[in-house]
């Protein structure tokens, strides 16, 4: 396998290319997200690898050199298709004086010690799934309703009940700051969220694109909850959620994700991913500090899905070791310092 950086033409085409990929393709990998992520101090490269269209995000690390992220990538489906295309990239990534390339795609956790075999380093996650609850949707609604776990499948029918009702809006001004003050709320105590223009920014490209759409839940006439999700391929992604610290009206959250669910189907979805939950062996522990993002989401599936998360494929051993040692660390310290958001 050889790699080649992309040409104008297949750029201009990419998600089509990202949808081909053996993985069936990511809405992390999209054309749309590698433009989100310059509002972060990234570069987006473009690669073909073989028959793998590889997303890569390009940081500068002085005095390092530079780190190449793969966001959900690359689209592979076996440990053997992963390390064939890294090796590939190898060359591409030294001569632009790359240090690392960080590798995040969604084999399954079983794969890890195989990647270790082949000498791949593993690093913190940066997309927040390595665990995540997904919902087949093949089948028609009523018949997935009818699967849900009794506590989600209540919920909804007394959401719906009760008078809860849900809208499509648009992202305008006005409710991109809904959505953020919500989305503010419900982070307190349970994990970081980035600038307002940072989501602003990503929910408005990925509208524009046809991609995404902002969901708002109401009852008696206020929004008491949100939700933006996107649909790329046969995968539907549950990205933002978030509601009011007040529990007005059972179960609105449950009856605003399952118009979602309509929504990712009426638009060919297939399976529906709630992005992100404690890992399988912490799902049922109280102390974990997302154990109630899970109890939400196993309310539509018990199960939880693991994936391997990020591992490094090592270029420079010195300089990546220099950089897990003390480097990363100041980079990330000096980033939030300056820009009050995340590094990755």
């Amino acid at each position: 396998m050889t790699a080649r950086y992309a040409t104008p033409e297949e750029i201009d085409n990419w998600d089509s290319l990202i949808l081909k990929n053996p993985d069936g393709g990511n809405v992390f990998s999209s054309l749309e997200y590698a433009e989100i992520k310059k509002l972060t101090a990234y570069t987006p490269l473009f690669i073909v690898a073989g028959n793998v269209a590889v997303t890569v995000l390009e940081k500068n690390t002085l005095p390092f050199g530079k780190l190449w992220y793969l966001p959900k990538g690359p689209g592979v489906s076996s440990a053997k298709e992963l390390f064939s295309c890294l090796e590939a990239l190898k060359p591409l990534a030294k001569k632009a004086n790359a240090f690392v390339i960080r590798a995040e795609t969604e084999l399954p956790s079983s794969t890890a010690p195989t990647l270790e075999r082949f000498g791949l380093k593993k690093a913190a996650p940066i997309i927040p799934n390595p665990s995540t609850i997904t919902l087949d949707i093949h089948d028609d609604l009523d018949e997935v309703i009818t699967r849900l776990p009794q506590k989600g499948r209540h919920a909804i029918r007394r959401a719906e009940r009760d008078g809860v009702t849900v809208s499509k809006v648009d992202v305008s001004e006005a409710n991109a700051k809904i959505m953020y003050t919500l989305l503010s709320e419900t982070a307190k105590g349970q994990f970081g969220i980035r600038s307002y223009n940072y989501y602003k920014s990503y929910w408005s490209t990925f509208e524009k694109a046809g991609l995404g759409q902002l969901f708002f839940a109401y009852f008696e006439g206020e929004v008491v909850a949100g939700a933006y999700a996107m649909s790329f391929g046969e995968k539907s992604t549950y990205k933002d959620g978030a509601s009011v610290r007040k529990r007005t009206a059972y179960g609105a959250s449950h009856f605003l994700q399952w118009n979602v669910i309509e929504w990712a189907k009426s638009r060919g979805a297939t399976i529906h991913d709630f992005c992100g939950s404690p890992p399988s062996d912490e799902i049922h522990n109280p102390e974990h500090p997302h154990y109630g993002i899970g109890l939400f989401k196993t309310s539509f599936n018990k199960e939880v899905t693991d994936y391997i998360g990020c591992y490094d494929y090592v270029l420079s051993k010195t300089r990546h070791q220099a950089w897990r040692k003390i480097g990363e660390k100041i980079h990330r310290r000096l980033y939030y310092k300056r820009t009050n958001d995340y590094y990755y």
